[in-house]
């Protein structure tokens, strides 16, 4: 096994900071990934990685990028939850990395829901 290097211990520290956020509730944002077997088969970890990459390109540190299983739509995957602080969560479908780097542009960082790519916004629950 390989040394530990600084930029190593830099980016383990990187993510767990960004694990404590998301356990504070802190960040600007929260996106989920659902990366589910239909998800990851219809090509979520593209979504997942044109995300992550675009973090790394823009140094955006304030939102939690996380995963969930499937959200129960096979046909519309892959699939992201958009949910911007003090605002209902947008899920967004049929996505491609193209698809998710204006939703990143547009809604995450300039705060208007791309309706083009959007099926629903609110929480789903029973009361």
């Amino acid at each position: 096994m390989p040394k530990l290097k600084i930029e190593d211990l830099d980016k383990i520290s990187d993510r767990v900071r960004r694990t404590t956020l998301l356990r504070e509730g802190a960040g600007r944002a929260k996106i989920t990934v659902h990366m589910g077997t239909c998800g990851i088969a219809a090509g979520a970890r593209k979504i997942m990685s044109a995300l992550m990459e675009e973090f790394e390109k823009q140094n955006v540190t304030d939102v939690i990028l996380t995963s969930s299983g499937c959200a129960g739509l096979c046909s519309k995957e892959p699939m992201a939850t958009v949910e911007l602080k003090d605002d209902a969560p947008v899920k967004y479908v049929d996505l491609t990395p193209e698809k998710i780097r204006k939703i990143l542009e547009e809604h995450v960082n300039g705060g208007k829901v791309v309706e083009e790519f959007a099926l629903a916004k609110g929480s789903e629950r029973v009361s």
